[in-house]
């Protein structure tokens, strides 16, 4: 199977550029790319990331064979946490752990499973219902325990609570925000909601158009939906995101770059601080912020992946940037 999400051009960064479009002490310096840790095999192809703010543990999907990995505190090597086909998973993409100690796994052709992290049992599993085309795949969990997913075919975004989860094993998604209007009407496959955040009070959530380009913010009470304004550039092949005291960081896959973003306080609008390019990041599909660090998913896909042919480079990994 190969994923679509990332075919939205193909561009290449030939030599590492760093732009700052506002005056911070950050901007000033180069960041640093290296390794964090490793993944075990030769066709891994990893996608998700999640740490687990517990412990501090990371946990790594793989998009090919739906195996997750697992890479303590400190280490340089991730381990196998549940392995390729687990419970039947053919690929593990979004990833999220939340305060209670589940993680969160994602498979774009089903649903989500939930697992619990002491034990690695299946505590539930969520499915989207019938056989139209859905592609599930990215997911954001709120304070309270609700967990929001984006499908990028249907340009929806799905909601599992706790109260659902207390009913499981078993559940169903149904959409709970429609955004299919940011489709273009002329190209209707198109792929659009990619990576999702929630802020820090789970009132609103914002969720990127890898192929339009934007960035939306939906109220989670009401539903309202609205466009965020963005000044000095676009979110188009965005992927992950990441958000912190009103930081956004985001992943850009196919163009090996990352951006910074400050968001208003009412999430109405949102400005570039950074925009970093550099072939080290090896189509990074998602990004979590660790300990004043990135950690950056270093894809792979366009080496014998979903994005096109070739040999990747081994191990795969995971990337550290510092300095934006």
């Amino acid at each position: 199977m190969h994923r679509r999400t990332f075919l939205t051009t193909t561009a290449a960064a030939l030599a590492v550029t760093a732009t700052a479009t506002a005056p911070t002490a950050r901007a000033a310096t180069t960041p640093r790319v290296s390794t964090a840790f490793a993944l075990p095999g030769d066709r891994v192809y990893p996608e998700g990331i999640a740490l687990d703010p517990r412990t501090g543990d990371i946990y790594v999907g793989s998009y090919t064979t739906g195996a997750v990995y697992r890479a303590a505190r400190g280490t340089r090597t991730a381990e196998v946490f549940l392995p390729a086909g687990a419970d039947g998973r053919a690929t593990a993409n979004g990833l999220k752990a939340d305060r209670a100690g589940r993680l969160w796994v994602i498979d774009s052709t089903a649903g989500v499973d939930v697992y619990d992290l002491r034990d690695r049992s299946l505590i539930a599993r969520f499915e989207v219902p019938g056989d139209a085309p859905r592609f599930v795949n990215d997911l954001a969990v709120a304070p309270d325990g609700t967990a929001y997913l984006t499908d990028s075919t249907r340009a929806v975004i799905y909601r599992a609570t706790p109260a659902d989860l207390a009913r499981g094993p078993r559940g169903t998604l149904t959409p709970a925000y429609d955004l299919s209007y940011v489709k273009d009407p002329g190209s209707p496959d198109a792929f659009t909601l990619n990576g999702i955040v929630a802020d820090p009070a789970g009132q609103r959530l914002f969720a990127v158009d890898m192929t339009g380009g934007g960035l939306y913010r939906v109220d989670v009470a009401t539903g309202a939906v609205r466009q965020v304004t963005l000044y000095g550039g676009d979110l188009t092949h965005g992927d992950g995101l990441e958000l912190a005291h009103g930081t956004l960081w985001a992943a850009h896959n196919a163009v090996d770059t990352i951006t910074r973003w400050r968001l208003s306080p009412d999430g109405r609008s949102a400005r570039l601080e950074r925009r970093f390019t550099d072939p080290a990041l090896q189509i990074p599909t998602t990004l979590v912020r660790d300990r004043g660090r990135l950690l950056v998913v270093r894809s792979q896909f366009d080496k014998g992946g979903p994005m096109g042919p070739g040999v990747p480079e081994s191990p795969f990994t995971v990337a550290s940037v510092r300095g934006i």
